[in-house]
């Protein structure tokens, strides 16, 4: 059992390391001297970073990304909530077809949910707005949402709701009470997964985005198909940190609930 152990450890080591080991390359070029992307860098530099907050390229497209990330992941949490709620502790007909149809849209190949949003907005003119990119965002981050919280639910007593409807509790002041407090933890969890794929989200911000508003996954795409610098390993490494911290603080959230996330 003891070699066994080790074994698994080496092999999780080793699986890590190769998964992680792309990254760190990137975010040791992003501190390169040089004028290219190139590994080993020649020297030590924060001039791609200074040159990531000072081009106003890169930085409308990160305040697109914050002005869609944070009604999205809100949205997406509150609307995910609610249906994993009905879902869980409802009796709605067909509950479990109704459940597989919201976790579609992280089945399907995205270029399909894309593509559909493109031909919706066509003829309500939503295509290049904050509106449209913040209701296609809210419909691939719910599911995550929903996922989380629905595992949070599973996990909690039902018998709670009914001792506190039998000591005169109505079911919006139990839900308050009882229910959110416990359920907590795991919609934060969700809101934390919204927001992280809502940032990197790329394929229906391609179809429905525009020269003018682009979110920042977008504003990458472009750049890495044209003139390549150490800018791209900059905001790449960013993106990797505010990942990292995210689902660290997942990680953290989902331990205190007891859950796992979607």
């Amino acid at each position: 059992m003891d070699l066994w152990r080790r074994l698994r450890g080496v092999v999780c080591a080793l699986v890590a390391l190769y998964l992680i080991a792309p990254l760190v390359i990137v975010v040791i070029i992003s501190f390169s001297a040089a004028s290219f992307l190139q590994f080993p860098p020649p020297g030590f530099s924060l001039r791609w970073y200074v040159n990531l907050f000072g081009d106003p390229a890169w930085t409308d497209a990160l305040t697109v990304s914050i002005q869609i990330l944070i009604p999205s992941a809100t949205l997406a949490t509150l609307l995910g909530t609610a249906a994993a709620y009905a879902l869980v502790r409802g009796r709605i007909p067909g509950a479990s077809i109704v459940g597989a149809a919201l976790m579609l849209p992280i089945i399907v190949p995205g270029i399909i949910t894309a593509a559909a949003l493109f031909g919706v907005y066509r003829s309500l003119g939503l295509n290049g707005t904050l509106t449209g990119l913040i209701i296609g965002h809210v419909v691939i981050t719910m599911p995550y949402v929903v996922a989380t919280v629905s595992s949070g639910l599973r996990t909690m007593d039902p018998r709670l709701d009914d001792a506190a409807a039998t000591l005169g509790a109505p079911p919006l002041a139990a839900f308050r009470r009882v229910t959110l407090p416990l359920l907590l933890p795991a919609i934060l969890s969700g809101l934390l997964f919204a927001a992280v794929a809502s940032f990197d989200e790329l394929i229906v911000s391609l179809f429905v985005s525009t020269a003018r508003v682009r979110p920042v996954a977008v504003q990458m795409w472009s750049n890495i198909r044209g003139d390549v610098d150490p800018t791209i390993a900059a905001i790449a490494s960013l993106c990797f940190a505010f990942a990292f911290l995210a689902l660290l603080a997942e990680g953290v959230l989902r331990r205190r609930t007891g859950t796992e996330g979607p």
